[in-house]
């Protein structure tokens, strides 16, 4: 694969003529919508003939919600190890709460590409958000910790789950090392019955980062209590946030750098985006709210308002600003020139793998480059 950059007067025509590759390839792999047309900047994956190179086998994941589109799913199973599923809440009793939706088709679909289901826990309260109330509970109590894992291990058992997934955000941090010793027991079980066993870490860079999402995670002790960890390296630009980019390069390297200080590369998944935001402008802080775009969506939007995109050489992340119905708008997203930058911190690193948040749009770009630069470990069939 090559990455090619769209300059002005380029046509998918005239680039599948210079570099010797098909018009319909160019517009299966960049996912373009007739009539085709390209915005100046834009980053485009081309299936160019070149020598096999030297890869490595890494393992894949990619969370999405039981509401993702089949054919989506269908797209993007063939380049995953994990498929977790979106997600199992648990009562004050630890009582499972289901999801809203079936996961079941997942889960087959899943299989037949021999793809493990991983189901994911969370501790969602009645209001759709994570719980630190919940969470208290849960790690203090021995017998609701044990009624959890055996309805977790029934349930694994039940809908042929491969593997369980513990997201767990804004734990106190007073409930530190009992979230962690939560995770080992989950781990021992989870194990002696067949399944892994991975955590998700929110992006720390020091031991005793201050503030609410970080105090009850401790790198050191989920490391060795879960048999992966997820790094969720994303979300610097977010929905309440000034725009910038979602996954500066530059920040994520600080948060791996000090990862694996605590816990062994073989353990660690790179967390990476799958998707962007769309700014309104002037930015007001407790007042602006971007819009969640896909990446493909990001090209679209500027090639509507014929925006050229820049791609900046710090976070090494693209972006573009526009101007509709009078209001002013900045955008930042992901291309695969960021997310070759992503793939070259895993193999700098020699990191276990990546991780996606979320799966639930297809970017095909992203996948067709992930498989030339690695190999995909997946189950035998």
């Amino acid at each position: 694969m090559e990455i090619y950059v769209v300059r002005a007067g380029d046509s998918v025509d005239s680039i599948a003529s210079t570099y010797g590759v098909t018009p319909d390839s160019i517009i299966y792999n960049n996912q373009l919508s007739y009539p085709y047309r390209l915005a100046i900047g834009q980053a485009l994956l081309l299936s160019v003939n070149e020598n096999a190179k030297e890869k490595r086998n890494i393992i894949t994941g990619g969370y999405a919600y039981p509401f993702i589109r089949r054919f989506t799913l269908t797209e993007t199973l063939p380049y995953l190890t994990d498929l977790f599923i979106f997600s199992y809440g648990f009562t004050t009793n630890g009582d499972l709460i289901p999801p809203l939706s079936d996961d079941n088709w997942m889960i087959e679909l899943a299989r037949k590409n021999n793809t493990s289901p991983v189901l994911t826990l969370t501790p969602f309260g009645s209001d759709g958000m994570f719980s630190n109330y919940l969470i208290t509970v849960l790690v203090n109590s021995p017998d609701v910790q044990q009624n959890l894992i055996e309805n977790l291990l029934k349930t694994m058992e039940a809908k042929n789950y491969g593997g369980i997934d513990i997201d767990f955000e804004y734990i106190l941090a007073e409930d530190r090392i009992a979230f962690a010793e939560f995770v080992t027991k989950v781990r021992i079980a989870a194990n002696a019955a067949g399944y892994s066993v991975s955590v998700a870490l929110v992006p720390k860079t020091s031991d005793n980062q201050p503030g609410l999402l970080y105090g009850g995670k401790d790198y050191a002790l989920l490391g060795e209590a879960a048999n992966s960890v997820l790094l969720m390296t994303y979300e610097w630009g977010y929905t309440y946030g000034p725009p910038m980019a979602v996954a500066p390069i530059h920040k994520v390297r600080e948060v791996v750098e000090y990862a694996l200080t605590r816990i062994p590369a073989d353990k660690i998944n790179l967390g990476i985006p799958n998707y962007g935001y769309d700014w309104p402008l002037p930015y007001e802080k407790g007042i602006t709210a971007a819009r969640t775009i896909s990446n493909t969506e990001a090209i679209e939007i500027a090639i509507a308002n014929n925006a050229s995109i820049q791609f900046d050489p710090v976070s090494m992340s693209p972006h573009f600003s526009y101007v509709k119905d009078g209001t002013g708008h900045e955008v930042w997203f992901e291309d695969v020139r960021s997310m070759n930058e992503k793939f070259s911190l895993i193999q700098e690193y020699h990191l276990r793998g990546a991780g996606y948040w979320q799966i639930m749009n297809l970017f095909r770009a992203n996948w067709l480059l992930l498989a030339d630069t690695f190999y995909i470990s997946k189950a035998p069939d």
